[in-house]
């Protein structure tokens, strides 16, 4: 290490050209903590993993490990070439990830999935019922997210979402560009038919030059279409943003007062920074890394202070370097009430503790309640009867949050161990989501794909 250079963690990581297993620290230079390691054969690679206020060290929260309820592989080689789960793993599963087609009709510059427009075979309702066995198996039922591809572009999606349902999964989530929800209203009245309680709905901004540049094409009006179809027939939607240098950073604050001006349909904003696997593996550096800390102080920023960054927390089931979230009441006139729970980071707490936790609080919240409380702004002020607390709760809950995930620049192992967001691989093992979705500097997948 240089003169300049303290470790303050020392990790694993994998060589992004050969994937090999070396070496990791995790180095601060003055307030910024990097990803540094070695590859014998390909050299050293460094990457920025956290910047500013929040200082990681107040940020990380510590949490009693749990081996998953069943492991479905055995260890071999170590993390992260034997998921399964293996033995090795951390935390239970929160929400398992069925991807029921590879197909799109987008072609985006980022995709973890690199989706493809062509025909592609489609897992069989007999293998997706297989899925869902196994995630039973493993312990289940944790949340379902539907995913892709784009899970619209398949006419039996209502089907799939009837057999989860009753097979015993309470909470059915659909990860969606939103185009065909937007053009058929009849078939989100299907859906909705079919028991869809949720969805988590690729926004990433408020003017069409954002989505020119990220989706290739004007989408805005479609977004807003979609919101409207969700909005009218109770099922409730989520804004996820992929966050691009260059490109929307600056809509944070006009994102989520749009949000705002949607609720109760929109229950709240998940924003992902950019990670470069899958569509855009090449090489990164310094100014194309958006870390946790900056998000945070940028919406604290950019909402002018109506989102506070001491309301948002490190989060209880992954690792603390993943995430953030803050859970909020909407009071009316753009005021939210921060009510995160303020002893989530006092004490240590086992980690299935955490994913239980989590789990239950997407599932109460991500979704709409059956009967929304019809009070006005000016009726929230007076005394209301206690089933109308309730539902005014139920009603007006609102979050923020985000999660960094990993490429091959910045894979860590240690964090990777702690994932609970779970991909149901072919034959049917949970593999973490940045390992599943990991590539090498050419683009070759660990294992997307290839299980």
């Amino acid at each position: 290490m240089k003169k300049n250079e303290e470790i303050v963690f020392e990790t694993e990581s994998l060589c992004p050209v050969c994937l090999e297993k070396i070496p990791a620290y995790r180095v601060k230079k003055k307030d910024n903590i990097y990803l540094k390691k070695k590859c014998s054969s390909h050299g050293e690679f460094e990457t920025l993993i956290w910047n500013g206020s929040p200082s990681m060290d107040t940020w990380i929260r510590k949490k009693i490990p749990s081996k998953p309820q069943k492991s479905f592989k055995e260890i071999d080689r170590g993390c992260p070439f034997d998921c399964g789960l293996c033995d090795d793993h951390r935390q239970h599963t929160c929400t398992a990830l069925i991807e029921i087609t590879q197909r799109c009709n987008l072609n985006c510059s980022f995709c973890f999935a690199s989706s493809k427009k062509y025909n592609i075979r489609e897992p069989s309702l007999d293998k997706i019922k297989f899925w869902y066995k196994r995630i039973l198996e493993a312990g289940g039922p944790y949340n379902i997210q539907i995913s892709g591809g784009e899970p619209t572009v398949r006419n039996d999606l209502e089907k799939i979402i009837e057999i989860g349902h009753d097979l015993g999964y309470e909470f059915i989530q659909l990860n969606t560009n939103g185009i065909r929800i937007g053009e058929d209203e009849e078939y989100v009245k299907s859906l909705k038919k079919a028991g869809l309680n949720s969805v988590f709905l690729q926004f990433d901004g408020t003017n069409d030059e954002i989505y020119k540049k990220l989706r290739g094409k004007n989408l805005i009006r479609t977004k807003i279409k979609a919101i409207e179809n969700l909005d009218k027939y109770n099922i409730g939607i989520i804004l996820v943003p992929t966050l691009v240098p260059g490109v929307n950073i600056g809509n944070i604050g006009e994102i989520i007062d749009f949000a705002i001006e949607h609720i109760p349909a929109v229950r709240g904003v998940h924003f992902q920074p950019v990670s470069y696997f899958g569509r855009y593996p090449a090489k990164t550096y310094e100014n194309m890394r958006i870390t946790i800390p900056y998000i945070i102080r940028e919406i604290e920023r950019q909402t002018k202070g109506i989102i506070k960054k001491e309301s948002l927390k490190p989060p209880g089931c992954e690792n603390s370097l993943c995430s953030f979230n803050g859970n909020y009441l909407y009071k009316g006139k753009k005021v939210l009430k921060p009510i995160t729970d303020k002893t989530c980071c006092s004490g240590i707490q086992r980690a299935e503790e955490g994913s239980q936790k989590a789990r239950n609080f997407v599932a109460k919240n991500w979704k709409l309640p059956e009967k929304r409380c019809k009070c006005s702004e000016d009726h929230l002020d007076k005394s209301m009867e206690f089933d109308e607390i309730l539902n005014y709760l139920k009603t007006y809950n609102f979050s923020i949050s985000g999660m960094a995930f990993q490429d091959v620049w910045n894979i860590d192992l240690d964090r990777l161990k702690d994932c609970c967001i779970h991909v149901v691989s072919n034959e049917g093992n949970l593999i973490p989501f940045c390992a599943y979705n990991l590539t090498d500097i050419k683009g070759n997948y660990l294992y997307r794909g290839k299980c």
